[in-house]
């Protein structure tokens, strides 16, 4: 078993042993659940660490008497309340009905169950019974009736657990929770520095690591959505801790909406890592007999370095977040209209799309925006889900058969949670949009959001994207998501539960998107919110792809992708070749280069094959074919950063087979140096042993030399030189 508990008359100690990790923590005999130890394994009670002094204005708890050393100020806790002497960010923050805010929760009794607990309504990790246990330790207010159950799910062989809180209130008030965290991850001792996830529109998850400052960082969301801004996942390494050494510890949040990530170093030097929904736009009332449950933080352990940890993130999204029938099946290869004709489309236009898209080796036509109600342009038509047959004459299911007999699916996008005012839906239903009565609602993109708390607003929309995506043979759909959520205010809540809305509105898009899903298997769902602006866990659960970003300029997408492959495996990541100059920055780059930063992901086009020059359709052939021929190793393979685009002056990354068999080097050069030398790479996850052949050449390396000497980069010829090597193994 993965989870051992010893006790006797002072203390219970829970052990979870993961494959290379030991989390410990421990009950006292004040019933106090003191964290331990998070890291390798030690075989040993690691409470021997916890030796404190006494702390001046760090006050002990009344059992403790004149014992001054013992304090919740100082101790490493497994899950903090606040109001109880502990002056350090909480994880949970309770109003009780007599207006105090305390919270004080001792250990009561603990269970085992084999297999992984599942949340009602929201995404989670899964695990067959064979795979995971669950750990249930409840702790109780010395005062009131609020039980917090803490969850921990167990996959040993993944090197994984995942946290979550139950709250409950078997009291006989209500109870207000202003506050629940799904993780509290204490850390005694111990040099660490931090690394995030920020950026903007076009420009997500730019990598930034810093010391830890005395005091509290934070990154975070209250946007409605995971964001562009910041990324609902975070890394605390060791500082020299690098791709290939020294002890890191990754969470990520398996949440779509607003959240906060927090870590305090505190007066001693401890960290505090707490994670979960922000608490600016969280406020739940918690009757007699009711029950909370957080989303859920899966935690995962190295001390063999950042790609150690990138690797059981990967596998673990792949394999325990992403479902259905392209959870690891390839995808195909698509052709997306957008940036070929925005707004400005017919049927016409779209067939000659599909005509050459499928005389060069593509597999699915994507029809972009602009295909239903009255939409010419971003501010009308949202929420009209009906085909606009004065632009599709004959209907949508008269194009999709043509495109069909060409040998190509048919893929569709949607923007079910927005609104336009100039819309048939929001003339007859205005009160189905957000919106504070008495005041003017914020416009964004010009469209308002539609109120996913409303049964009806759900019902409506499953209704009719059933509907279009039953009246044709439609093999995919892009969910996009283009705008952030202000003026939280519904109806279907009273006054004092409006604080509920930003989560119940997660809850409701959860159950739409599981509805669909789950309605239409065979349908391919990719996420998109302006490109990566909801691109999280919680979103993998329902859509195993999304969108990476709506900057397709190749060069700024080594930096993207580089980012968001810390945690989010390469199958999951939407990426395409566009036209240049490049929409976004302008800038241009050889084709060549675009489409090797494409195929780090679900590759794709987005432009007009009809524009390119007969050299270029050549080479979208050769991409096509390259893509079909790679496509299971980039996929299935282990992923490796072997340079740092942020830094380097190269992006470079590899794709090696489960066997080591075969390695695929992939990356640009970024700038033509004149007089120097060719750059070199050391490959990594090889077999030092085997002799490997670059295709292509006569020339054979041991594993060894390419993993210690390095393979040379082909020679740079231009800006953004595209690199693309093969290599097997020969016996």
């Amino acid at each position: 078993m993965a989870i051992h508990v010893t006790t006797n008359d002072q203390k219970t100690t829970f052990c979870i042993e993961t494959k290379n990790a030991l989390y410990q923590m421990q009950a006292d005999g004040y019933g106090v659940l003191k964290h331990l130890w998070y890291g390798a394994k030690t075989d040993c009670d690691m409470s021997y660490l916890l030796d404190y002094p006494d702390v001046g204005f760090s006050g002990n708890i009344y059992e403790a008497e004149n014992q001054r050393t013992y304090s919740l100020d100082t101790l490493p806790l497994e899950y903090a309340g606040a109001g109880i002497g502990d002056y350090r960010i909480s994880a949970i923050d309770v109003v009780h009905a007599d207006g105090s805010k305390a919270l004080d929760l001792r250990y009561k009794n603990y269970e085992i169950r084999k297999g992984k607990y599942a949340i009602t309504g929201l995404p989670a990790v899964y695990a067959t019974e064979d795979e995971a246990e669950t750990l249930r330790i409840v702790l109780k207010d010395t005062a009131t009736g609020i039980e917090v159950i803490l969850l921990y799910g167990v996959l040993a062989d993944l090197d994984l657990i995942t946290r979550c809180a139950e709250i409950r209130n078997i009291g006989e008030t209500p109870a207000i929770l202003t506050k629940a965290a799904s993780l509290c991850l204490d850390i005694p001792h111990g040099d660490w520095e931090w690394v995030h996830f920020y950026g903007r529109h076009t420009m997500e998850r730019q990598i930034e690591r810093l010391p830890l400052l005395h005091g509290i960082q934070e990154s975070s969301s209250v946007r409605g959505t995971s964001s562009h801004q910041q990324n609902p996942t975070v890394l605390l390494c060791k500082p020299d801790c690098t791709e290939t050494m020294g002890e890191c510890i990754g969470a990520a949040f398996v949440y779509s909406g607003s959240f906060q990530t927090q870590i305090e170093c505190d007066q001693l030097g401890q960290i505090r890592l707490v994670m979960g929904i922000h608490p600016e736009l969280f406020r739940w009332t918690l009757y007699p007999g009711e029950v909370f449950t957080t989303p859920e933080v899966m935690l995962s352990y190295s001390n063999t370095g950042l790609e150690t940890l990138s690797h059981q993130f990967h596998k673990i999204i792949r394999e325990h977040v992403c479902r259905g029938k392209y959870q690891l099946a390839e995808r195909p290869i698509l052709i997306n209209n957008w940036e070929a004709t925005y707004f400005d489309f017919n049927t016409e236009k779209i067939l000659h799309i599909a005509q050459e898209a499928s005389r060069l080796g593509v597999d699915m036509l994507v029809l972009d925006d602009g295909w239903f109600g009255k939409r010419d342009g971003d501010v009308s038509g949202l929420g009209d889900w009906f085909v606009n047959e004065d632009k599709l004459v004959g209907g949508l299911g008269n194009l999709v058969e043509k495109i069909k007999a060409m040998g190509l699916q048919f893929g569709i996008w949607f923007e079910p949670e927005m609104v336009s005012e100039d819309s048939n839906l929001y003339r007859s239903h205005p009160d189905w949009a957000i919106r504070i009565p008495g005041r003017n609602p914020n416009r964004s993109r010009f469209q308002l959001l539609l109120d996913m708390t409303n049964p009806d607003v759900i019902d409506y929309l499953y209704q009719v994207m059933s509907d279009i995506l039953s009246s044709a043979d439609i093999s995919y759909v892009k969910w996009d998501m283009n705008r952030s959520i202000c003026d939280w205010y519904t109806a279907t809540l009273s006054p004092e539960r409006q604080g509920e809305m930003p989560h119940r509105y997660m809850l409701g898009l959860y159950d739409l998107l599981d509805r669909l899903t789950n309605a239409f298997p065979d349908v391919l769902f990719e996420g998109c919110s302006g490109g990566g602006g909801r691109f999280d866990a919680g979103m993998l659960y329902y859509c195993p792809q999304i969108w990476c970003s709506d900057d397709t300029d190749a060069y700024e997408r080594t930096k993207i992708q580089y980012g968001t492959s810390f945690f989010y495996p390469i199958s999951t990541v939407g990426s395409h070749v566009s036209i240049v100059p490049n929409h976004q920055t302008g800038r241009i780059t050889p084709i060549e280069s675009r489409a090797v930063t494409a195929m780090a992901g679900s590759f794709g086009y987005e432009l007009d094959l009809n524009v390119l020059t007969h050299g270029e359709k050549e080479e979208v052939k050769k991409q096509i074919a390259q893509f079909k021929a790679y496509g299971s190793l980039i996929h299935n393979g282990k992923y490796y950063r072997l340079t740092n685009p942020m830094t380097d002056k190269e992006a470079i990354w590899s794709f090696v087979s489960k066997d080591a068999s075969e390695v695929l080097v992939q990356g640009m050069l970024f700038h033509t140096e004149p007089n120097m030398v060719r750059h070199m790479v050391c490959l990594r996850g090889l077999s030092p042993k085997k002799k490997y052949q670059l295709s292509g050449t006569e020339m054979v390396y041991t594993g060894a030399a390419l993993m210690n000497g390095g393979i040379l980069l082909p020679k740079a010829w231009g800006d953004y030189t595209p690199v693309s090597m093969y290599l097997t193994e020969i016996v």
